[in-house]
């Protein structure tokens, strides 16, 4: 079972590169670009839009959401792009992955805004 998860992590971290690669090619239709963008943003951010010590939703966003979302942008992106994406991916694997810290720092301030919002909506309760 370990090795069938570990199989199926290292599968979705090389789509995730060949998803990078993907929407830097001018191939790719503007608006399979943009879905690509976004979906490979959240899974390079190093912030999760919920944060991963929540219980069962932690993690729900890394297993669940951009699985789905890589496949709906696969479908969106030219098979010779693809192909041509996949040869890049795996040597990028090799090397690390980049991490997205504009996106991080835009999930922090989403997260602080609710903390603020909540701060402020118990204080007038309690008042």
């Amino acid at each position: 079972m370990s090795k069938k998860i570990k199989t199926w992590a290292r599968n979705l971290k090389r789509q995730i590169f060949i998803l990078y690669f993907a929407c830097k090619d001018e191939r790719v239709p503007w608006y399979a670009k943009v879905f690509t963008a976004c979906v490979v943003a959240y899974a390079f951010s190093p912030i999760d839009l919920i944060p991963d010590f929540i219980p069962i939703l932690g993690y729900l966003d890394d297993v669940i959401l951009v699985p789905i979302g890589i496949m709906i942008v696969l479908k969106m992106i030219p098979k010779t792009v693809l192909t041509d994406c996949e040869v890049k991916a795996e040597e990028i694997m090799k090397n690390g992955k980049p991490k997205n810290w504009i996106v991080g720092s835009i999930i922090v301030l989403i997260w602080g805004l609710i903390i603020i919002w909540a701060i402020i909506n118990i204080y007038r309760l309690l008042n």
